[in-house]
């Protein structure tokens, strides 16, 4: 389905980014994955090329432009770019938002939404080459439902759905979609806290009209769909893979 495409995936060596990597590479990209620890980015790049991907990987800090500069180089070091889904995100507290000191509000935007738009922004010279440009942003289920403990980080990720439909409505006569992907409550190392307690994770399932936490798998699937041919006039749109949550008209 992704044959003969690049993709650049950052914070893709463990959980949601890693998943991600790995499903566009079983469709048939080739992958340029990151992480900003280098033992991280070995552990994954040995692991997803014994399972026969294409991979390229280096150390990068989304928020260091010659670290992303670096990035789009390995993409033209496979031919170019098709694919680009910004991944990355920090989350150092827990609590209210007005509880969160400037220099960590600073940091959560710097990371989680400015560093967005300038790997959109930078990416355009090469996804204008391509005939299957995207751009795909993962945000959360707390853009649109904010959690006492995830106040900043929430906010952060709520931009990203003003980000999705301004990038989208501009590239949209060049053909480059671009989308965005909401997580619901997923089983990684990230979301941990959410489970921390048996109280805490019995509140959770009550949220979710499925009855389970997901797996990383399956946003990654949904990535996957829209990077593909499949979703070619989707675009603007913001998917929740929540199992029901907060399900909308």
């Amino acid at each position: 389905m992704l044959a003969n495409r690049v993709a650049i995936v950052t914070a893709s060596t463990d959980g949601i980014g890693l998943a991600i990597a790995r499903r566009l590479g079983q469709e048939g990209a080739s992958l340029v994955i990151s992480s900003r620890k280098p033992e991280n980015v070995e552990r994954a790049t040995k692991e997803l090329q014994s399972e026969g991907l294409r991979v390229k990987s280096l150390v990068c800090h989304v928020s260091d432009a010659e670290n992303r500069k670096k990035l789009f180089e390995e993409a033209k070091s496979f031919g170019g770019l098709d694919i680009l889904v910004s991944n990355a995100a920090v989350n150092p507290v827990h609590g209210g938002i007005l509880d969160c000191s400037e220099s960590i509000f600073d940091k959560i935007y710097d990371v989680n939404v400015k560093s967005s738009f300038l790997l959109a922004k930078e990416a355009l010279p090469l996804l204008r080459k391509s005939k299957h440009g995207r751009i795909i942003f993962i945000s959360s289920i707390s853009a649109y439902y904010p959690h006492i403990l995830l106040g900043a980080y929430g906010f952060s990720k709520t931009a990203l759905l003003g980000l999705t439909k301004n990038a989208a409505l501009q590239l949209a006569p060049e053909g480059i979609t671009v989308n965005c992907i909401c997580p619901g409550h997923i089983e990684t190392r990230f979301s941990k806290v959410m489970r921390s307690s048996d109280d805490m994770l019995k509140e959770e399932l009550t949220n979710i009209p499925m009855g389970r936490i997901g797996k990383s798998e399956e946003v990654a699937s949904s990535v996957a769909f829209l990077a593909s041919d499949d979703a070619s006039y989707i675009t603007g749109e913001n998917l929740l893979v929540s199992g029901g949550f907060s399900a909308r008209l």
